[in-house]
């Protein structure tokens, strides 16, 4: 296995290390060759594991995901600093941890990925692996930041799932469903302005709306923000970022609009209106500009 770069700034993390610690002697050629025997070794494994061995080009493959995950890893657990990733090389057992790492931090944003599907890599997603995987030689790497793709999207799902489970009385999430938080977040919280706090959302508010009695406080986007601060301590502080970052700026003013529209629907419904008649008054509205609004017919 073949660990050199072209240029010290670009290419695998691991790579990079390596050069930078034989261009400042930082360690010998014999640390460099155990480094490097010990990823051959490694490489074998995960051939015989998910490859063929016995096939040259897999080998390589193994050996270029190897280097991916590897750095992955040693980045992490160095916190991008060589020298500390040096020290941690150095120990008999750093290349496997750094692997180990970073094969645990791709299983983990894997998660969602793989819960309507399987992968040749068993927990870790196959798109995902070959984002990570790089050949030790190459000028560009860009595993780093497709890990960090992953992960948002992972902490996405993840704080979706919290929503649908804190929030909805079917808990069960799929994320194939496409819905973005702040769509499901915001349903949540138009169901608990007009239900009250502690009711969890279900197919159920367009047939109960004519018995709710519009208060003027909820038009409020001092009530709004008050509404969504306490239902967002209910959530760890990480996911609540997430959901926090994915709000719009106007995301009280849009439930207000929603809110007003939900009166003059509980109007209309009071006063006989079909269920068609309904329908063709929320598509005048337009579903997409109604945030919080279940997207369900009315039956």
């Amino acid at each position: 296995m073949q660990l050199v770069l072209h240029d010290p700034n670009q290419g695998p993390f691991l790579s990079k290390v390596l050069r930078f610690a034989i261009e400042e002697e930082i360690l010998s050629s014999s640390e460099i060759s155990a480094i490097k025997n010990k990823g051959v070794l490694m490489s074998l494994k995960l051939a015989d594991k998910f490859y063929n061995k016995h096939k040259m080009h897999l080998l390589e493959q193994a050996s270029q995901d190897v280097i991916g995950i590897a750095s992955l890893g040693l980045m992490t657990m160095a916190n991008h600093d060589q020298i500390k990733a040096i020290l941690l090389l150095k120990k008999g057992d750093g290349l496997v941890k750094s692997f180990q790492k970073g094969w645990t931090m791709l299983a983990t944003v894997s998660k969602y990925r793989l819960m309507n599907t399987k992968s040749v890599y068993g927990e870790v997603e196959k798109r995902l692996l070959n984002q990570i995987s790089s050949p030790a030689d190459t000028d560009e790497w860009d595993g780093w930041n497709a890990y960090q793709s992953a992960l948002q999207e992972h902490l996405s799902q993840q704080a979706a799932e919290a929503i649908q489970s804190l929030y909805f009385t079917n808990s069960s999430y799929d994320p194939v469903e496409c819905r973005s938080l702040e769509e499901m977040f915001s349903e949540a919280l138009i169901y608990q302005i007009f239900f009250g706090s502690n009711t969890k959302v279900k197919e159920d508010l367009k047939k109960k709306i004519s018995n709710i009695r519009f208060e003027p406080l909820w038009f409020s986007e001092d009530f709004v923000q008050e509404t969504k601060n306490r239902m967002l301590v209910s959530l760890p502080e990480q996911l609540q970022q997430t959901l926090n970052e994915d709000l719009n700026a106007k995301f009280n003013t849009a439930i207000i609009r929603t809110l007003k529209f939900a009166q003059k629907y509980q109007q209309q419904l009071i006063a006989g209106a079909s269920p068609e008649k309904l329908e063709r008054l929320e598509h005048k509205e337009g579903m997409a500009g109604l945030l919080g609004w279940p997207l369900y017919l009315y039956l």
